[in-house]
């Protein structure tokens, strides 16, 4: 894949993911919508509302803030190709 496109393409689908995102992201997305909606159904009224991120799984720790450099986007990319 990395001989196929260039850094600046795989910056571009990476950010269209965060955007759009697909796969089991998004499966995890619809399980925490319906998890929260159960959960809110049976909370209290002074309880505070849960929203579906409190259900979903945390992988990566990363701030969101930061933005991450095409060289880290590369790194990471090869580690899960097995270095390649």
């Amino acid at each position: 894949m990395l001989a196929e496109i260039s850094s600046h393409t795989f910056a571009e689908w990476l950010a269209f993911r965060r955007l759009e995102p697909w796969g089991e992201e998004r499966a995890d997305l619809r399980a925490g919508i319906i998890a929260s909606t159960m959960a809110n159904s049976m909370r209290g009224k002074k309880g505070k509302p849960f929203k579906p991120q409190d259900f979903m799984p945390k992988f990566e720790q990363d701030d969101p803030d930061d933005e991450m450099t095409t060289a880290t986007m590369m790194a990471r990319l090869r580690a899960a190709l097995g270095g390649r």
